[in-house]
């Protein structure tokens, strides 16, 4: 019982380690205005995790980690982000041909999901030793911050899903019945 207690917990801090990382780096190189992002959702959540970053007070050795897990984490977006353009690229020139290689596409496909889960892997590794080097009260800061940060993007899911519902909702009413 202990074991998968423990092994959730480490699957959830992970995912906040990764959810962390993840949050900080999306504002980066953003205007402050959060232009580009929707709703500025990143501009706001940049500015969080900046007043977030400042309140933890991080020693030189835990800057260290934060800048590291900070780097690690913008090196693999961009190696994901070209393995997702390459994929595109080799989608883009099966269009052409006269018979697909599924095989072929869903191998390469594969390939670029196993890379992809070893750059998340590495990317939560660092986040995670990060996290393990602050203390109790930083921990506490940034556990706090997180939970904030769950439950806005909750609240913003369950928007979506009520207009979603809404709009199906009326489409369904507004559509002619196939019953006549």
């Amino acid at each position: 019982m202990f074991r998968t207690t423990a092994r959730y917990l480490a699957v959830a801090s992970a995912a906040l380690a990764v959810t962390f990382g993840a949050a900080y780096a999306a504002g980066d190189g953003m205007p402050a205005d959060g232009a580009g992002m929707h709703g500025g959702q990143r501009g706001g959540m940049m500015h969080q995790l900046e007043a977030l970053h400042a309140q933890l007070h991080l020693t030189p050795d835990q800057e260290q980690k934060w800048q590291s897990a900070l780097a690690t984490m913008k090196q693999n977006h961009e190696a994901m982000h070209a393995s997702h353009e390459k994929m595109r690229q080799q989608f883009k020139a099966a269009e052409h041909q006269p018979i697909l290689d599924l095989d072929a596409l869903h191998a390469a496909h594969q390939q670029a999901e196993q890379q992809n889960a070893q750059l998340r892997e590495q990317t939560a590794t660092a986040w995670l030793a990060f996290y393990d080097s602050l203390n109790d009260q930083q921990k506490t800061t940034v556990s706090t911050e997180l939970k904030r940060h769950f439950a806005r993007m909750e609240a913003r899911h369950e928007k979506m899903r009520e207009r979603w519902e809404q709009h199906h909702d009326g489409a369904a009413a507004s559509s002619p019945s196939m019953s006549q």
